[in-house]
């Protein structure tokens, strides 16, 4: 992780513990401030979420560009970067909010699934700081934290609901009946809908990461041009599969390119707006199928392909066949954010839930392995 900016943590994280700090955590009040710290990967948030008043505060650094020079996120690259960026955003976000550390009633981190180096910084700031300041830190399931991250909105869904999951490297349908009680329906066998975004998004020649740039052309592109297979969607089960539409992708390139191996501008966005159709329309066709097995008419969305405007717009219409409604969280809490870790740390540390001192950091982790909260000992 680079010797300088450990040590150079060390000492910042040593100033933080010595600030004073609660004698102990009264959960009887019934009410908590917890500080969220997330490193799942390559961007480094930190929130401060009230279990009565909400967000009091959140910061995020995004380490795009550190990682656009490579077209992917570098491992030991990014575990350095959260080393650096970690505790300055948690002091920011502490003096933003106007607390201190007497304030903090616990510590929430990301324990994964993630990069397991960069799992490790927030794992070991989180445990130092709940032990320096005498207040419970757990750890949380990255996944868990989106899928509850719809929660932060003013009008958020009630539970029992279907979650469509589409984060990164994972694409997931999961029955929810409260939190902890989850049902996997459905998951990506290979490639992810996200990753393939930004696979697709390298092969058009667009920046890093390429998820977000495809969305953009996609809006400039003929839907009438190209029609991409809808993967898996003829056989029975939610699972998804978007390897075999990658390759069509680029099989259509090289059919398009001319001589150079180029393609135009204009068939590039109508390869973008067909690939993202396909995309969105076999999500679509798998959430509605989704609500029809679980006879359940609430959909939620969660993950960075949350935010695309064409799938809140397609999947509007799904539900409203079953006369369900859809929620999702507002687009900069559907990306990696420390706000999410808050707020499911915060109803996980109400319900009783405390971690041993181990410093938690894993890499693979089931959403379905995790407790009930009407299973967590008060006495944990």
């Amino acid at each position: 992780m680079g010797i300088v900016p450990f040590f150079g943590m060390i000492a910042a994280l040593s100033a933080l513990c010595a600030m004073p700090h609660r004698a102990s955590l009264n959960l009887e009040a019934n009410t908590l401030i917890v500080l969220g710290i997330e490193t799942s990967c390559d961007e480094t948030g930190i929130a401060i979420y009230d279990s009565e008043r909400g967000l009091l505060g959140d910061a995020l650094f995004s380490q795009v560009d550190i990682h656009a020079e490579y077209g992917g996120v570098i491992p030991e690259l990014a575990s350095r970067d959260h080393i650096r960026k970690t505790l300055p955003l948690i002091r920011q976000v502490m003096d933003e909010s106007g607390l201190q550390a007497e304030d903090i009633d616990g510590v929430a981190y990301t324990a994964g699934p993630g990069l397991v180096g960069a799992l490790l910084v927030g794992a070991a700031v989180g445990r130092s700081l709940g032990m320096g300041w005498n207040v419970p830190a757990i750890g949380v399931h990255h996944m868990e934290g989106h899928l509850l991250a719809p929660m932060l909105e003013p009008e958020p869904p009630t539970f029992p609901f279907v979650a469509l999951l589409v984060s990164g490297g994972h694409t997931q349908l999961v029955q929810v009946d409260a939190i902890g009680e989850y049902s996997l329906l459905g998951e990506s066998l290979d490639d992810a809908a996200g990753e393939a975004f930004d696979k697709v998004g390298k092969m058009l020649g667009l920046p890093y990461p390429g998820g977000p740039h495809v969305a953009r052309l996609a809006t400039q592109g003929n839907p009438d041009r190209f029609d991409f297979p809808r993967p898996m969607v003829n056989r029975p089960g939610l699972d998804f599969s978007f390897s075999g539409l990658k390759t069509y992708v680029r099989n259509t390139i090289a059919e398009e390119s001319d001589a150079d191996g180029k393609l135009d501008e204009q068939t590039r966005a109508d390869v973008a707006r067909a690939f993202e159709q396909a995309v969105v329309s076999t999500l679509a066709i798998k959430c509605g199928r989704a609500l029809e097995h679980t006879g359940l008419q609430t959909l939620i969305i969660a993950g960075g392909v949350s935010a695309n405007t064409r799938l809140r717009e397609v999947l509007e219409s799904t539900v409203s066949k079953v006369h369900g409604r859809l929620f999702y969280a507002q687009p900069k809490y559907c990306t990696d954010n420390g706000a999410m870790i808050a707020y499911a740390g915060c109803q996980r540390l109400l319900a009783g839930q405390q971690d041993d001192l181990q410093i938690q950091a894993r890499p693979r982790w089931s959403l379905e392995s995790l407790p009930p909260l009407n299973t967590v000992a008060k006495s944990a």
